[in-house]
């Protein structure tokens, strides 16, 4: 190997992948949030936050569809404000989570606190034993067996219940929220995965139905997803699973669903999403990888920030994307 042979050239002839300008910038105490995610230097996550921050608030301009589905974590770490304001401010088309997560809204709408020490109160078989929100859903959603009864759907039944109990803190349940704004909550369970179905006062064909309705309206308004976004935050097997259903639904039914954004956001990037959100349908899929608490607060100020800019910025400032 005669290395005197090797063939070179010059740096000026090369394509590089990192420059100068993508370096983070040193930030200032007390600067305005908008300069502080200008400092972040411009790789890999930051790349993608800022083009999944272009894709939800141009889908907005659009009036496109922005669909956000979430797992029971979210209510857990304290979310629910931030994707109720969003609801307000119109980035939200449709919600939909498991049972878990409407269980831990109801909760929260009912006593103010939710979520229980599942290993201690399983030593003793009370876990999720609470008579209160066993009896309160379980009456909500058996409401659907009459026919004259509206609406139909496990979510919208829920947020129904909430308005008719004046639930204390109502003010914070997303499913409140949305039946009062008339955006679709959709709820889907699978048979004995949520703590209320532990009860004599479940009625299983009434929960059935409840949830199917919700599959459908879940298909209704992905059927709509074209140029759109998909959310999916921190559901690993469950949501991944119904949202590639409904897409096949929507699609089979003769609907366009080719360009729309699609992405996953979890502490740990899981197989199904992975597949089922990101890979399979063929849209422009995003993974953000990171806890909850701090990546949905950090993409919420990021949205309002590229809707609402500062009036007083001078000269405008650096777009992100």
């Amino acid at each position: 190997m005669d290395f005197k042979k090797l063939r070179t050239y010059s740096a000026k002839q090369r394509k590089t992948k990192v420059s100068l300008s993508s370096l983070a910038k040193i930030g200032k105490k007390g600067e305005k949030f908008s300069d502080f995610l200008d400092t972040l230097p411009d790789f890999l996550a930051v790349r993608s936050l800022k083009e999944v921050i272009a894709a939800i608030t141009k889908a907005k301009k659009s009036n496109k569809k922005i669909i956000w589905g979430f797992g029971a974590h979210f209510i857990k770490v304290g979310l629910s404000p931030i994707l109720i304001d969003l609801m307000k401010k119109g980035f939200v088309s449709c919600v939909a989570t498991n049972g878990a997560g409407a269980i831990h809204d109801f909760e929260l709408a009912t006593f103010g606190r939710t979520s229980e020490d599942v290993s201690e109160n399983l030593k003793t078989g009370m876990f999720g034993m609470v008579k209160e929100t066993q009896h309160d859903m379980n009456e909500a959603i058996a409401e659907i067996s009459d026919p004259t009864i509206e609406p139909r759907g496990l979510g919208a039944l829920l947020g129904k219940k909430i308005r008719d109990n004046k639930a204390p803190n109502r003010e914070h349940s997303i499913l409140y929220n949305a039946y009062e704004m008339d955006i679709p909550a959709t709820v889907h369970v699978a048979i004995g995965t949520d703590t209320i179905h532990m009860s004599s006062k479940v009625d299983p064909r009434a929960l059935g139905e409840a949830t199917f309705n919700d599959f459908q309206t879940l298909c209704f308004e992905i059927s709509g997803l074209e140029s759109g976004v998909y959310l999916n935050i921190g559901s690993a097997v469950l949501l991944p699973e119904v949202f590639l259903k409904a897409l096949t639904v929507a699609r089979n039914l003769g609907n366009k669903i080719k360009n729309f954004t699609a992405i996953n956001m979890d502490m740990i990037q899981h197989y199904r999403p992975a597949q089922n959100v990101l890979s399979r349908p063929g849209g422009k899929s995003y993974a953000l990888t990171g806890h909850h608490e701090i990546m949905i607060p950090l993409l919420y100020q990021s949205i309002l920030e590229e809707v609402y800019p500062s009036k007083s910025a001078k000269g405008g400032r650096r777009r992100t994307s």
